[in-house]
């Protein structure tokens, strides 16, 4: 019996220390995240899938413009770059730059132009550089 009793000491004596060791560890502090906290520079929302255009001067939705394909040696592969489109303007938005590119075009029919850069309305749309074609798009 004293054994047994002796023993019950022990373990709620170790249970305790534990017990206190614990309570004493510091507690990690989690990283509160805020959905939709990721505000840019302009207010644009990019979890939300918002991007400054400077050619609109507002936040927009780029994947809501028009889709250009990467274009190698006459295959195309799917790339996240858009094209949109204002007035006797476009504004490319390319996987390979990380500022817009603004183009313009002198009238309806045009290329729109900027630079060593083009964009040429022809069985949808088709971009080069350099005369190079590097993008199409429909």
């Amino acid at each position: 019996m004293k054994k047994m009793f002796l023993f019950l000491i022990m373990a709620s004596a170790i249970s305790c220390a534990k017990k206190v060791s614990q309570e004493n560890t510091p507690k990690e502090t989690k990283k509160e995240t805020v959905v939709g906290g990721d505000l840019d520079s302009h207010g644009c929302k990019a979890s939300a899938g918002y991007t400054w255009s400077a050619l609109k001067k507002e936040c927009i939705r780029i994947f809501e413009g028009t889709k250009l394909s990467h274009y190698d040696d006459g295959k195309t592969y799917t790339t996240a770059s858009y094209v949109i489109f204002e007035g006797n303007k476009a504004e490319l938005f390319l996987d390979t730059q990380k500022e817009s590119i603004i183009l313009e075009r002198k009238s309806e029919g045009d290329s729109w132009v900027n630079g060593d850069w083009q964009l040429i309305p022809w069985k949808g749309y088709v971009l080069k550089k350099n005369g190079k074609i590097l993008y199409t798009g429909e």
